[in-house]
């Protein structure tokens, strides 16, 4: 079957850039999570669940698959040596090729550009919004000097992670954080591309991906009208991608028209799910309700457990089971584009609809649809690992 791009959504000759039905969302003036922004303080890249892991925080064996995490799978080898190539300086940053073209300085008009830019890239949504000063991170995960970032608006880039790979998979075998990659790899190259084209319009810009990250995500995701906070703790989830994409962000001077947050409903819905959480091979998410700490108001997650799962998996490169099983992670296709719609308009169906979701055995791997090798690379050498759900989860190694 011919692959469908978002894009192949969209006309033109509209008024709306966008490949989904965007406009139809219920805009918010803040987010749906409390969010206080005199208790933000900004945090350190190297202060992530992956860097501690790298760092043997969670055990030795953990950090020793830490650094063969990418490795291991021929295919997220492949993807993460061309994410990494693009995140060399001179390929997410540099200075403006010349004064401001003409045409650039009407904020309106420029925001359905730059989408409409994004989109022709291949990107599936696009929002922009106003950078909060907290979602800077304080230092890179490879540098030691501040990071000083100074542009007044963040566009944000999803790129969908594929519902086809998604519906084939267990959530944790060999193909997991390859769907990550991908998503990561093309997300880099489009906001990379996006960058150097507001560069040579004659403004600021800088590319913010997978391997060069200067900025915290969720904050502009919610900023930028892509998504709620969910259960997964600090993942954003999209009305119309569930939680299955990664996001880049170009950071710019380029003045544009700002998105507002989106209410859809998920703060009820999450409530009333759990999915995610009883699925999760090693129960890092929780079963309760929010906490605020911080600054922000979420659902707490235990980073360990679940960074040392995605690391360590024996069976498996990765995990994304949360991402497999959530009742969001839907194609694009009328009768869910109907469902999708009631969720967000008819509190009621909710509950019926998570129940449904069981009952028609969404969140199960179709192995119909399997394309992938299951390959496994040891000390450079291949071995052709044990499949199916993963029995044997990492433990963290006692002192």
């Amino acid at each position: 079957m011919t692959r469908v791009f978002s894009s192949d959504y969209r006309d033109h000759g509209t008024r709306f850039p966008d490949p989904f039905p965007v406009h139809r969302l219920k805009r918010v003036d803040r987010p749906t999570t409390w969010i206080n922004e005199e208790e933000i303080r900004r945090v350190d890249e190297r202060d992530g669940g992956f860097h501690r892991a790298g760092r043997g925080e969670y055990g030795g064996h953990i950090q020793k698959e830490y650094h063969r995490f990418q490795e291991k799978f021929p295919l997220s080898e492949a993807l993460f040596e061309v994410t990494h190539r693009l995140g060399e300086p001179d390929a997410v940053s540099g200075a403006p090729r010349r004064g401001p073209a003409p045409g650039t300085d009407d904020p309106a008009a420029m925001a359905r550009h730059i989408k409409e830019t994004g989109y022709f890239l291949r990107a599936d949504m696009i929002g922009i919004c106003r950078l909060p000063p907290y979602a800077v991170f304080t230092h890179g995960r490879k540098d030691d000097q501040p990071i000083e970032l100074t542009h007044d608006y963040a566009i944000a880039i999803l790129v969908d992670q594929d519902y086809k790979t998604s519906a084939a998979f267990n959530g944790r075998d060999w193909i997991s954080n390859s769907m990550s990659l991908v998503a990561y790899s093309h997300s880099a190259f489009i906001a990379c591309s996006l960058a150097e084209y507001i560069r040579s319009l004659g403004y600021e810009a800088r590319a913010h991906h997978a391997t060069n990250y200067q900025v915290v995500l969720p904050p502009i995701l919610l900023w930028a009208g892509l998504g709620e906070m969910s259960r997964m703790g600090d993942v954003v989830l999209n009305p119309f991608l569930g939680p299955r994409f990664k996001a880049a962000v170009v950071t710019t001077s380029l003045p544009l028209e700002v998105d507002k947050p989106i209410d859809f409903g998920l703060q009820d819905f999450c409530d009333k799910c759990g999915k995610c959480a009883r699925e999760c091979p090693v129960q890092a998410i929780s079963h309760g309700g929010k906490v605020r700490e911080k600054g922000y108001e979420r659902w707490p997650v235990n980073v360990e457990k679940c960074t040392s799962m995605r690391v360590g998996n024996r069976l498996g490169s990765g995990c994304g089971t949360c991402i497999k099983v959530c009742p969001w992670n839907k194609p694009f296709t009328p009768f869910h584009r109907m469902v999708s719609w009631s969720l967000r308009n008819l509190p009621p169906t909710r509950r019926p609809a998570i129940w449904a979701d069981d009952l028609f055995g969404y969140g199960r791997p179709d192995p119909r649809r399997k394309w992938w090798l299951d390959l496994e690379v040891v000390d450079g050498e291949w071995r052709i690992p044990r499949c199916g759900p993963s029995s044997q989860l990492p433990v963290r190694e006692e002192p």
